[in-house]
């Protein structure tokens, strides 16, 4: 009996694994100068093409995202990459910035889906530790500072308005189920993805808040546990600013291009 392999790769996006293949050789001639030599050898041959053909056959592929803003398998474990490409296409550009335009819904390690469901990644993207959130804007992009952030503020005229502006036009209500969708003015379609617990007591936990609210983490930091993040909600019109923020904590993300 020959075993033929057990293959196993990983790269950032994609995954391949194989299971074991046995295939039984053919029998040797008994003597190595008998008539049945060719035969034995063309047998062989044939052994061999079965044997890799079915070796191809064993692999299975399953791509978990990190590929771009929007990609990402949607699975609710922590990938194993660290940052994520961008696509040039789901984006939008508010004054002199270029922001993405919709949460991102990258696979990487520190980060969840809300509730552990796969569907909330789907909807409102993924959400990220403060580490997680730094690592996954890259190339050419990165997490945008408080000031990044109050620049955008002043291009859609001011907090007091800027949620009813940037939120998008469905997926928005309050947990007594009235709506608080905004009119998307710049296109930026913000989604209420919610908030993941993650520390002390609380670890794993979620809040009750996903289609009611969104919170978006800052480049700022002000302690060595805590950074700001930005903060929506259904009711209101206004963006939040809010200095506290634990970085343990799982919160959506968007990038701003550098």
């Amino acid at each position: 009996m020959t075993n033929i392999g057990k293959t196993t790769f990983n790269t950032r996006a994609c995954t391949a694994s194989s299971m074991n293949v046995f295939v039984s050789a053919p029998p040797p001639p008994p003597y190595t100068n008998s008539p049945s030599t060719k035969e034995f050898t063309m047998k062989t041959n044939r052994f061999l093409s079965a044997a890799i053909f079915a070796l191809a056959l064993a692999f299975t592929f399953s791509c978990s995202g990190g590929d771009d803003e929007g990609g990402g398998s949607g699975n609710n474990q922590s990938g194993g990459g660290g940052s994520c490409s961008i696509s040039s296409g789901e984006t939008v550009t508010i004054g002199s910035q270029t922001w993405m335009s919709k949460n991102l819904n990258c696979n990487v390690s520190g980060s969840v889906c809300y509730g552990n469901d796969p569907a909330n990644c789907a909807i409102y993207g993924r959400l990220f530790n403060w580490e997680a959130a730094k690592k996954a804007c890259s190339g050419g992009w990165h997490l945008p500072s408080d000031a990044e952030w109050e620049e955008l503020m002043t291009a859609v005229g001011g907090s007091s308005t800027a949620g009813t502006k940037l939120k998008a036009t469905s997926g928005w209500k309050n947990r007594k189920g009235e709506l608080g969708n905004g009119t998307d003015d710049f296109g930026f379609s913000a989604l209420p993805g919610g908030l993941g617990w993650g520390y002390g007591s609380l670890n794993g936990r979620f809040d009750e808040s996903v289609g009611s609210s969104g919170y978006w983490w800052s480049a700022t930091e002000l302690k060595d546990s805590e950074a700001s993040y930005h903060h929506m909600h259904s009711d209101n019109a206004h963006v939040n600013s809010i200095s506290n923020g634990v970085k343990a904590n799982f919160l959506s993300v968007r990038c701003v291009q550098d």
